[in-house]
């Protein structure tokens, strides 16, 4: 696409984001993949359309708060990139784009507040414990709160989960094939802490030793995704400073692995871009490793047939290009057939804060995501996201559907175990 940017003005993101614009050609192949063009309808909710937005404003034609409505609706599943015959690093522009947006535009002040209040807490697990934990207590009068407030609520498991502390080492068991450092994630502590449970088994129990660094911190990827590039330039820095060199960082959440994979943008043109690249080139999601190891150990014959309905998380399946290792380990399970969805490309609406900020959207995917389910007569979906595998918990429980929600690691560990 012909513009007419001044890269000099965006700073470090300036290359980046002129080559996504540029390498656009107005095509019209994201449109059918892009999951807010289906709910809204419009020309500028899609992502040729939101490119031309920004373009806009990076030229210097539009004020950043006319084009912000359509920017923020979107959801950043990065479905436009998998489905782009020209090969438009749509990342590369959006998250940039929010950055530069967040220290020019003017917001209403409650949604200013609203922002910082969820950065303040969701990256933090004490802090987002001690809220939800709050939020237990007055979810009785969700009724009267703002829907942003009910939706949020309506995602915490009820009730919470016993809070399960790591430990900064765990020994592989039988013959050691490798050493792992495991990032433990932010919300997915407080909402599943299961989930790091299942992972460290599985690994462990496959010839994995996994270490947990103590001063690892959020992703950043949520703070990332909403234009808060401080804060994600911060964790960045800090994880880089702690984890060691290893075999491979692993990840179990898709949003997790696919923003430490965009820690060399978000550290461009610092001192710690390079070591930014270093790690990011160690980060691994599970599935994948797994595979890599051969799969995992030895999982017995329960001489029963189950049906699992595979999700993918966009940031799995679009941000990383992981698509065939889940369903492979999944296939590996005896007795076990694995079944497409519907629609299967298109996002849940969970996306980090999507459910806070725009939950209309967010609910109506969610519904449609979980009729899909329901539809393919699975008596489980696994799914390798935190905020899928709530988002999708939430609308099947909505529909009174008894359908078990599980990550891959989980469904792995319990066949390991027999059950």
């Amino acid at each position: 696409m012909l513009h007419d940017i001044d890269t000099g003005k965006a700073g470090p993101f300036g290359e980046a984001m002129e080559e996504a614009v540029r390498n656009c050609v107005h095509c019209g192949f994201c449109l059918a993949v892009c999951p807010t063009y289906a709910e809204l309808g419009q020309e500028l909710d899609t992502p040729r359309g939101r490119i031309v937005l920004m373009k806009e404003v990076l030229e210097g034609g539009l004020e950043i708060e006319e084009a912000l409505p359509h920017l923020d609706a979107c959801l950043g599943c990065l479905a436009c990139e998998s489905a782009c015959p020209s090969g438009v690093n749509y990342r590369n522009l959006i998250s940039p784009f929010r950055a530069l947006a967040e220290d020019q535009c003017s917001r209403p002040l409650g949604e200013k507040v609203r922002r910082r209040l969820v950065s303040w807490v969701l990256p933090h697990p004490d802090r987002f414990r001690t809220a939800a934990r709050m939020a237990g207590l007055i979810k009785p009068l969700a009724g009267v709160l703002p829907r942003s407030m009910r939706s949020m609520m309506d995602l915490l498991p009820s009730p919470l989960p016993v809070e399960q502390k790591l430990q900064e080492r765990y020994e592989a068991q039988g013959e050691h094939r490798a050493t792992v450092a495991l990032l433990a994630g932010c919300a997915q502590q407080v909402v599943d802490p299961d989930i790091n449970a299942a992972t460290i088994d599985v690994l462990t129990r496959s010839g994995v030793e996994v270490l947990v660094p103590r001063d690892q911190t959020c992703c950043g990827a949520l703070s990332w995704h909403v234009g808060d590039h401080r804060a994600a330039r911060e964790f960045a820095r800090r994880n880089i400073e702690a984890f060691p060199e290893v075999d491979a960082v692993i990840t179990n959440a898709a949003g997790c692995g696919s923003g430490m994979h965009e820690y060399p943008l978000i550290l461009r043109g610092t001192e710690d871009e390079e070591r930014a690249a270093e790690l990011a080139a160690r980060v691994v999601d599970v599935s994948v490793f797994l595979e890599q190891l051969g799969g995992p150990g030895e999982i017995p014959d329960r001489g029963e047939e189950v049906t699992i309905a595979y999700h993918d998380a966009c940031h799995l399946s679009n941000g990383q290009g992981v698509r065939s290792e889940p369903r492979r380990l999944l296939g590996r399970i005896p007795g076990v057939k694995v079944v497409e969805l519907r629609g299967a490309h298109l996002c849940c609406g969970s996306a980090g804060t999507y459910n806070i900020d725009q939950p209309e959207v967010a609910a109506s995917l969610g519904e449609q995501k979980a009729r899909a389910i329901m539809e393919s007569g699975a008596r489980v979906v696994a799914s390798g996201n935190i905020g899928c595998l709530t988002q999708v918990k939430m609308h099947l429980g909505k529909l009174d559907v008894s359908i078990r929600v599980r990550h891959t690691v989980q469904v792995l560990r319990d066949a390991m175990d027999g059950i």
